[in-house]
């Protein structure tokens, strides 16, 4: 068996899991999750989402998120679509 080595010690293999934040996508009522270190504002989150700005509200529990707001990891966001009826 074949190891790799660093400074003459084996090497083992880390494994790690990406933080994600999960997203309650309303009114489909869909749940995506989406890895942290693509969304990390709440604007990266809304272009991953294909949605502009000004046209859904981004909620964490019942604090509104504006687009700059940083996401975290393990974050459950509600992202709610809203439409003007003018």
């Amino acid at each position: 068996m074949d190891k790799k080595k660093f400074n003459g010690y084996p090497m083992e293999k880390k494994s790690y899991s990406v933080p994600m934040v999960r997203v309650l996508l309303q009114p489909e009522e869909k749940r995506i999750e989406l890895p942290r270190h693509k969304v990390k504002t709440v604007l990266r989150l809304l272009d991953a989402l294909a949605i502009r700005p000004g046209t859904a509200i981004v909620a964490r529990g019942s604090e509104l998120l504006t687009p700059d707001r940083l996401t975290e990891p393990g974050d459950e966001l509600l992202v709610r679509k809203v439409t003007s009826a003018g």
